[in-house]
C-alpha cells in the first residue's frame, strides 16, 4: 500500500509542477514580450513609457507601462507570483519524494563517489542554497551593473556547477540538480527581489511619496534573467527521459550547450518584440548546438573508458548479464525494495523478453549508463562491451 500512495503522490505532485510552471513560464514571456514592445506616443499620461494596443478572445486591450508608478494606488490591482511560488514548492516536494528518498537509486552512483543516500540528499539540498547566495552576490556587486559581463560570469558559474555535480552525483542526479539549482534562482528572484520591490513602491505611493525608480529597474533585471534561464531549466527538467543526454561522457558539455542556445533562441524573440529585427544567426547558432550535443550523446558511457568491442558473446552469456543486473526490478514480481511493478512495464526476466527490448538495452546500458540507475547491480564495464558486441551483431538469438 505505501508504494502506491507513493506513486499517486508523486503524480499528483508532478501534475501541480507542470500546471504551474505552464502558468509561470507563460506570464514571464508574455510580461517581457510587453514590456518590450511597448512604443511611446503622443497623449499618453504623465510617467507613463509606452503603450501597446493587443487583440485576444475577440476584445481589444489597450496596455500601459508606467516608468515608476502611477500617481495613486489604483484601487485594484493583481500580483503575479503564486505561479513561481507553486512551481518551486511543488518542484521540491518532488525533488523530495523522487530523489531524496530514493537517492540510492537516482542521486548516487557509487563508480562516481562512494556516499551514503543521506549524505547525497544533503549535498544536493544546500548546494541550492549556496549557489543563489553566490548569484545574488554577483548581482549585488559591481559586476552587477554590467549586464553582458555578469551574463558571462554567471554562465561560467553554472557550467562550473555542472561539471561538479558529476563528479557527485549519478548523471541523472546531476542534471536534475541543475535544473533544481536554476529553478531556485529563478523563484528567488521573484521572492526575494520582484515582489519585495514591487510591495515597496505600493507602500511608497500610499505613503504619498515618490517610489525609486531603482526598485523597478532590479526587478526588471531579475524578470529578464528568469527570461533568460527558462528555456535551459525546461531542458533540465525533461531531460531524465533521455538517458543519451545524461549518462554519457560528455553530459556536462551537454549543460554547457543548452546553457548557451537557450538564451540565444530567447535573445531572438526578446529582439523581435522590441522591433531590432530578426536575428535569423541565432537559429543556425541553435542549430548548430543541438548537433554538437547529437554528436557529444554518441560518446557512450561515463563509466566505459575502452571502445574496444569484444567477440559476439553467445545469448546465454548476454542473458546472464541482463537477469543478474537488471531482473530485480525488470521482472513480473520485483524483489527490489520500493517496486511493487517493473519500472515502466518493462521485463527483462526472460530470453524472448530480453531479445524484444534490445533497443533499449542498447540505449540505457551501453550507449549510456543510465541502467541499472546509479550501478547499484554493479554492471561492469566489461559487461557493457559484451553487451555492445551483442547488439552490433543484430542481437542474434545463439
Amino acid at each position: 500500500m505505501e508504494v502506491v500512495l507513493t506513486e499517486w503522490l508523486s503524480l499528483v505532485v508532478r501534475w501541480l509542477h507542470v500546471v504551474a510552471s505552464i502558468a509561470w513560464i507563460g506570464s514571464s514571456f508574455y510580461f517581457i514580450h510587453l514590456d518590450l514592445s511597448l512604443k511611446s506616443s503622443a497623449g499618453l499620461p504623465h510617467g507613463v513609457k509606452g503603450d501597446a494596443w493587443q487583440v485576444h478572445g475577440g476584445g481589444f486591450y489597450h496596455m500601459m507601462k508606467y516608468l515608476v508608478a502611477p500617481a495613486r494606488m489604483p484601487d485594484a490591482l493583481t500580483w503575479f507570483k503564486w505561479e513561481a511560488y507553486t512551481t518551486w514548492l511543488s518542484g521540491f516536494a518532488l525533488l523530495v519524494i523522487v530523489y531524496y528518498f530514493s537517492a540510492d537509486l537516482f542521486l548516487v552512483d557509487k563508480s562516481v563517489l562512494d556516499m551514503s543516500a543521506p549524505a547525497a540528499a544533503t549535498i544536493a539540498f544546500f548546494s541550492l542554497a549556496a549557489a543563489w547566495l553566490a548569484y545574488e552576490g554577483l548581482c549585488r556587486s559591481a559586476l552587477g551593473r554590467h549586464e553582458v559581463a555578469l551574463a558571462l560570469v554567471g554562465y561560467v558559474l553554472l557550467v562550473g556547477l555542472t561539471y561538479a555535480f558529476t563528479k557527485v552525483f549519478s548523471g541523472r542526479g546531476a542534471f536534475t540538480q541543475m535544473g533544481a539549482l536554476i529553478g531556485t534562482i529563478m523563484v528567488a528572484n521573484v521572492f526575494v527581489i520582484v515582489i519585495p520591490y514591487q510591495k515597496k513602491t505600493v507602500a511608497a505611493l500610499i505613503a504619498g511619496n515618490e517610489p525609486d525608480p531603482w526598485w523597478g529597474e532590479i526587478g526588471k533585471q531579475r524578470s529578464l534573467h528568469n527570461n533568460y534561464l527558462t528555456l535551459p531549466v525546461v531542458f533540465l527538467m525533461i531531460s531524465n527521459h533521455y538517458p543519451l543526454l545524461y549518462a554519457t561522457r560528455y553530459n556536462w558539455l551537454i549543460v554547457a550547450i543548452v546553457l548557451a542556445i537557450g538564451p540565444v533562441i530567447r535573445h531572438f524573440y526578446n529582439s523581435r518584440h522590441a522591433g531590432k529585427g530578426n536575428r535569423w544567426w541565432t537559429w543556425g547558432l541553435a542549430a548548430a548546438g543541438m548537433a554538437a550535443i547529437a554528436w557529444l550523446s554518441a560518446a557512450g558511457p561515463r563509466t566505459t573508458t575502452s571502445s574496444a568491442v569484444p567477440p559476439v558473446p553467445k545469448f546465454a552469456a548476454v542473458e546472464e548479464i541482463v537477469v543478474s543486473r537488471c531482473s530485480m526490478c525488470h521482472a513480473g514480481a520485483p524483489v527490489w525494495a520500493g517496486f511493487a511493478v517493473a519500472p515502466k512495464g518493462l521485463m527483462l526476466d526472460s530470453a524472448e523478453r530480453i531479445r524484444a527490448h534490445a533497443r533499449l538495452i542498447d540505449i540505457n546500458a551501453v550507449r549510456s549508463d543510465a541502467m541499472p540507475p546509479g550501478n547499484v547491480t554493479e554492471m561492469t564495464a566489461h559487461e557493457r562491451r559484451l553487451l555492445a558486441a551483442w547488439l552490433a551483431a543484430g542481437a542474434p538469438a545463439q
